[in-house]
C-alpha cells in the first residue's frame, strides 16, 4: 500500500482498521463468553423439548414492532435490575434476543452473571426468524 495514500486519507484507513478488527474480533469475543449461538431451527427444538424461556432484550418499541410468541420483554439497559420476571426460570434454558442479534451476547453475560446456568443467543435474532417465516407477535 502506498504510505502518502494513506497519509492523505488517514480517516479512511483508520475506519477501514476499525472495520477488520471488528470482523475479526467479534466471532473470538462470543466465544470466549462461553454462551452458545443457536440457529432458529435449535431455537424451535429448545421450545418444543425444553420450554426454553424467550427474553427479547429489545427496547419496548423494537418490541412492539415485533417479537417472538411468549417472548418477554427486559430491555437489555434495565436487564441487570429487572430479574424479578424470570427469577424462577434460572435452572432452564434461557434464550436472549433481539432484533438482529447485537444486543444479544451482553444480555446473555448478564443473565450468566445472575446465574442463570443454560443461555443461548438466537443467531441473527427476530430477523432471522422472520426469515423463516416463522409467527412473529406484533404490538
Amino acid at each position: 500500500m502506498d504510505m502518502e495514500f494513506v497519509v492523505e486519507n488517514w480517516p479512511l484507513f483508520l475506519a477501514l482498521v476499525v472495520i477488520i478488527a471488528l470482523i475479526i474480533f467479534e466471532p473470538i469475543r462470543r466465544r470466549m463468553s462461553g454462551i452458545e449461538e443457536i440457529t432458529v431451527i435449535q431455537l424451535t427444538r429448545l421450545l418444543n423439548d425444553e420450554e426454553a424461556v424467550l427474553v427479547d432484550v429489545s427496547e419496548s418499541k423494537d418490541f412492539k414492532l415485533g417479537h417472538l410468541p411468549k417472548a418477554i420483554n427486559i430491555p437489555l439497559s434495565k436487564l441487570a435490575g429487572d430479574l424479578k420476571q424470570i427469577e424462577k426460570h434460572k435452572s432452564r434454558s434461557v434464550v436472549a434476543f433481539c432484533r438482529s442479534g447485537n444486543r444479544s451476547i451482553r444480555g446473555a453475560g448478564i443473565l450468566r452473571k445472575n446465574g442463570f446456568e443454560k443461555v443461548f443467543t438466537l443467531k441473527g435474532g427476530i430477523l432471522a426468524w422472520e426469515k423463516e417465516n416463522l409467527p412473529v407477535e406484533r404490538g
